[in-house]
């Protein structure tokens, strides 16, 4: 594996990591330095970078940044009863143009995912999302990508590629590998109507502030057909953050943000997790204690996935008809977590590399709603966009 893009963890870092607890995490994982050089991947499960690019962020002032803090934050917390092997791998610095970073992640994300290992991408501008999305090229022939914010970022997508629309080069960017695109938290008065009669047009699911503040599990079924989480830190309310972080006073708080890092792991598909738009400031230790937080309770979530998804056999799980709107709905609930799902029927003029998608994530809650005649959301939106 080539992971010559790669620079080591600071030094200063490491000589706060020698104070540390024998039992703290900074003490139990993996990590690549200057002294040790990188890291042996061999049985690796979880690879946690940085990527010091910012230059396309709309506010970009010609400031940079580090690490460091979040890294003495994770380093400080202590590990759960955990299997799976963890490495930091350092940082992608700035390369000469936005672009060779735009590579350097690519190439990263790409060869791990390859080697089943999970990226923790820890980044400045959001558009290194699309990037990241960018590495599944090669990967599969259709992607799922999940995006914690309070914004759609389409943008126009003419321009050249920005924080603000980054989502919009996703959509209509060549190749066209993007099957569904989920946004969680996002508020209404930082997006124009068009904006939102756009996403429902293309069937995609837009989840309201309010929606998952009042029910954080409808975020569950949405991450089990993840393959790309992307979180913007702008998506999180001005009170849990430090003072240059601060974007809004509404948004997710501490405890949900960390629940959604947690759902997130928990998914068997999702395959990388990326936290944007960190903004370091003087008093930077509480937006640094919360990225790590999150980081902790995706591993946690890592930690806790179960294979529940096998069909073939009808010992793993069970098997509900019922009737809605004269349409006849199939769920199944596995026996082992006891998580449902909901067929979605294949169509005549359904291009074949979709067909993985007909069954899809829901809840239980979906399941009553069909048994009292109303079609689930989000199996409506998917049979919609496969009969397209």
């Amino acid at each position: 594996m080539n992971f010559n893009f790669l620079t080591p963890v600071s030094d200063t870092v490491l000589a706060h990591n020698q104070l540390l607890s024998p039992l703290s995490l900074g003490q139990k994982i993996k990590i690549h330095s200057v002294q040790n050089g990188f890291p042996d991947l061999d049985k690796v499960k979880i690879a946690i970078f940085g990527v010091l690019e910012n230059r396309n962020d709309v506010n970009y002032i010609g400031e940079d940044f580090n690490l460091n803090e979040i890294r003495k934050s994770f380093y400080t917390l202590y590990p759960g009863s955990w299997s799976a092997s963890i490495a930091d791998l350092g940082d992608i610095q700035k390369g000469e143009t936005v672009e060779d970073t735009y590579f350097a992640l690519k190439e990263t994300i790409n060869t791990l995912v390859q080697n089943r290992i999970t990226p923790v991408i820890i980044g400045g501008s959001q558009d290194l999302a699309y990037a990241n999305y960018r590495a599944y090229d090669s990967l599969m022939p259709m992607v799922n990508v999940v995006n914690v914010d309070r914004s759609f970022d389409l943008g126009d997508s003419s321009k050249p590629t920005k924080n603000s629309n980054f989502v919009g080069k996703i959509i209509l960017d060549e190749p066209y590998n993007l099957f569904n695109y989920a946004i969680l938290g996002y508020q209404t008065y930082f997006n124009s109507q068009e904006e939102i009669d756009l996403m429902e047009r293309l069937y995609f699911e837009p989840y309201r502030l309010g929606e998952i503040s009042n029910d954080i599990t409808l975020v569950e079924p949405v991450m089990r057909d993840a393959n790309i989480v992307t979180v913007d830190l702008g998506a999180i309310k001005a009170s849990e953050v430090s003072q240059k972080q601060k974007v809004s006073p509404n948004g997710l708080d501490g405890k949900e943000i960390c629940a959604v890092a947690r759902y997130a792991g928990i998914s068997n598909k999702v395959s990388s997790f990326g936290i944007y738009e960190y903004k370091p400031s003087q008093d930077d230790e509480i937006t640094s204690m919360l990225i790590s937080q999150m980081i902790w309770y995706f591993i946690e979530g890592f930690n806790c996935r179960v294979n529940d998804d096998d069909f073939s056999n009808d010992d793993n799980h069970q098997k509900f008809i019922t009737l809605a709107e004269s349409h006849e709905l199939i769920f199944y609930k596995s026996t082992k977590t006891g998580r449902w799902w909901i067929e979605i029927p294949f169509l005549a003029n359904v291009n074949n590399k979709l067909k993985k998608h007909t069954l899809l994530p829901c809840t239980h809650q979906d399941y009553l709603d069909a048994c009292n005649d109303k079609i689930p959301e989000r199996w409506y939106k998917a049979y919609q966009k496969n009969s397209v």
